[in-house]
């Protein structure tokens, strides 16, 4: 979901205020006004919102109010550039968002966002003014970075101060990583400099985005306008696939640089593009003029680079290998379809010993429920679907010959329901799959008409906070037929259902997007037994520790979340009794896990993770805080030293990663890569411990013919498995 804009990971959140014609515009650049598509789409959007949304409500005054609320939350939500007397200006628009939409005139919308790309400026500004005199850290003071229930600043006096505190904590997060007062002032300055250049790059696309999410997210939780650059990476995301080089872009500084070469895209098979080089222009065909790039904002470089298949594009480079002084080099890209393969379902096999017997369960990792409808519309097919591909997968680890599987859907937050009812599927032989109530109280069936499975035997879903929308359908259903065990975290609580309306289907006809989509809901859904998903989740079989995260995090942490609600169940047959198999299977875990090293690790971990967690302030006192970095220190070394014990790792203890006091875009992306894959080669206790129940179960299951015929599905009648 798109509800926040690039300046969010430059903690400058950037969701939009309506204003008042009289609110001071931005004097020192140009002053973003909306077009007439904006106008027209706003009400376009809210004719849907009022019809056709699951619970709708009117575009109302009381609504407005909401509005107002939501886009001030979503602008200045850590309440760090208006005052309370820029507020007070606000209040006379609290009840004409309405309006506003309705009539087509979004100026006071437009005007209030100039006025905090304004007010941003100048508290940068400021911020920069402070580099040149420094900071006492030998004072006692402290500085709160929570501010969600803050109160509005008083006057700029107070605000000068809340940014003195901020910038002080930037500068002693650097001083505290050893850099020195002269790196540190030009490290500052240059990353206040960037902010205020993105700040600059802002245009009313930005602003009506974010104003046009303000008045969707408070319609419902799960509600969202796309304009026409948000709907186009929707689409990329859906369906894991674009046109373009190949290649992962990240702004860092005034660059854009290659985060990451696509495998079997045109930029691999080059060999000219590599991870860590710098773009700085970009031409079009064969001969066209390169175009310089260097400041640009990174969507409009990257859709400088994107476009039709078989269509030529121009890439000036500086080499990573070469540095910033280095040799630029021209390099010609055919653009082709591009397969996001890291987002497309993976699999693998964890070899399980417990009492001198090795079984493998495969794991089926997968990150959403995808699909690319248009191709599956024209009849491609070879159109991408995740039930697609995780069908061949079982397939070949049926070929490896596993005993059992795990499909993997923690931090899976859905996608495409068609495609969890195709891939619930897979694993039962017929039936319901899901309900679906629409808002006239109708009630329709997703069903599984494919006769057989292509995996019969034992299986587990691993599931966590994350997991939601349509991986708690098919977590629900592979729960509600008695199919699997459900294991881990209690689930998100999405119990929701939208649809994406094309808003340009509805326009003048023009080919050229110029409205955007609307992801509204339209109806919930509800398990196969009558019961919800919605703000309950789903409840594990076996459950896992929590990681203290659902208080932030949640269906049931959204203010205006529908409600939980039952109806009848539908007609179908659970095909196998896992309860009596539960029990057992919950001792044995906890006889395992009471002596399992990695476990209590895991543990600590996570008693430590939620200590730093609930922390809202921190010393701008050197020596207090570099204690604290010093315990930190200790405490990550003990763990590492831990983590080798348990992994066998017999090899020196790398240095603790601490706080640097960088922002991503200011570390080395080889760095940042690094990082990442000593992450990704962790132990994943949580995953290997799945693994051994569902061993367990196998055990379990070959030693009782009477539990086997409990539990497995269609015991002793042909299951139909599907090659």
């Amino acid at each position: 979901m798109i509800k926040r804009f690039l300046l969010a990971t430059l903690l400058l959140a950037l969701t939009g205020v309506a204003a008042h014609a009289d609110v001071p515009a931005k004097t020192d650049s140009l002053t973003l006004k909306p077009t007439t598509a904006e106008t027209q789409a706003a009400a376009l959007s809210a004719r849907f919102l009022t019809r056709f949304q699951y619970d709708a409500k009117p575009l109302d005054d009381a609504m407005s109010e909401k509005i107002f609320d939501a886009y001030l939350k979503d602008l200045d939500g850590d309440k760090l550039y208006f005052t309370q007397a820029d507020i007070q200006r606000f209040s006379s628009l609290r009840d004409g968002m309405d309006d506003a939409i309705w009539n087509q005139d979004l100026s006071g919308p437009f005007a209030m966002f100039n006025l905090y790309v304004q007010r941003a400026t100048q508290r940068l500004d400021y911020a920069r003014s402070l580099l040149k005199k420094g900071f006492d850290f030998s004072k006692k003071e402290s500085y709160d970075f929570d501010r969600d229930k803050a109160s509005w600043a008083p006057n700029e006096q107070a605000l000068n101060d809340l940014w003195r505190k901020r910038v002080k904590n930037d500068w002693l997060r650097l001083k505290l990583a050893g850099k020195d007062d002269a790196d540190i002032r030009k490290t500052l300055d240059k990353r206040y400099k960037n902010y205020i250049d993105r700040l600059d790059q802002l245009d009313s696309q930005d602003a009506f985005q974010i104003f046009m999410n303000a008045y969707a997210e408070t319609t419902d939780p799960h509600t969202d306008y796309f304009g026409p650059r948000a709907a186009q990476n929707f689409d990329i995301a859906m369906k894991l696939s674009l046109e373009g080089i190949g290649a992962v872009l990240q702004a860092s500084d005034e660059y854009t640089m290659v985060r990451e070469v696509v495998p079997g895209g045109p930029a691999a098979k080059s060999d000219q593009v590599h991870v860590g080089d710098r773009i700085v222009g970009v031409g079009q065909g064969k001969d066209g003029p390169i175009q310089d790039v260097i400041g640009w904002r990174l969507d409009d470089v990257v859709s400088k680079i994107r476009g039709k298949k078989n269509t030529t594009v121009r890439l000036e480079i500086i080499p990573s290998k070469t540095g910033l002084d280095g040799k630029h080099e021209i390099v010609t890209l055919v653009r082709n379809k591009v397969t996001i393969q890291e987002q497309a379902a993976k699999k693998k096999i964890i070899q399980v010993k417990d009492d001198g017997v090795t079984r493998r369960i495969g794991v089926i990792e997968l990150p959403s429920f995808y699909e690319d409808f248009g191709a599956r519309r024209d009849g491609d097919p070879n159109y991408k679907s995740a039930s697609r591909d995780v069908a061949k997968l079982l397939k070949e680890l049926k070929k490896d010959k596993v005993d059992g599987i795990v499909v993997d859907l923690r931090n899976n937050g859905g996608g495409s329901l068609s495609e969890a009812t195709a891939m619930t599927g897979l694993f039962i032989n017929k039936g319901p799959v899901v309900q679906v109530r629409s808002s006239n109280g109708s009630v329709e069936e997703q069903t599984d008409d494919q006769p057989g499975m292509v995996w019969s035997g034992p299986l587990a879903v691993l599931v966590n906070r994350g997991t939601a929308s349509a991986s708690e359908i098919f977590a629900a259903a592979i729960q509600d037929y008695g199919r699997g065990l459900v294991i881990g975290e209690p689930t998100f609580g999405k119990g929701t259902v939208q649809n994406l309306v094309d808003l340009d289907r509805f326009g003048d006809g023009e080919k050229k997007p110029k409205y955007g989509e609307l992801k509204m809901t339209i109806a919930k859904f509800f398990r196969i037994d009558g019961g919800s998903t919605q703000l309950r989740g789903v409840t594990p079989d076996i459950a896992y520790p929590k990681n203290g995260d659902e208080k932030l995090f949640g269906e049931s942490t959204y203010d205006n979340a529908l409600p939980w609600t039952d109806i009848q169940p539908a007609k179908y047959k659970p095909v196998a009794n896992l309860k009596m198999l539960v029990p057992m299977l919950e001792h044995k875990h906890e006889q395992r896990i009471a002596k399992l090293p990695a476990w209590k690790l895991m543990l600590d971990e996570l008693a430590e993770y939620r200590k730093n967690r609930d922390k809202t302030t921190v010393s701008l006192n050197y020596d207090t805080r570099m204690a604290e970095r010093k315990h930190v220190e200790a405490v990550q070394k003990a763990f590492r030293e831990r983590h080798k014990a348990i992994n066998g790792d017999s090899s020196d203890t790398e240095e603790v990663t601490l706080d640097d006091g960088l922002t991503p875009g200011e570390r080395s992306i080889k760095d940042q890569i690094k990082q990442e894959k000593e992450a990704d080669k962790a132990t994943d206790v949580m995953l290997d411990e799945t693994a051994h129940i569902v061993a367990d179960e196998i055990g379990l299951i070959q030693s009782d013919t009477k539990l086997a015929a409990e539990v497995l599905p269609y015991h002793g009648k042909s299951a139909s498995a599907t090659d």
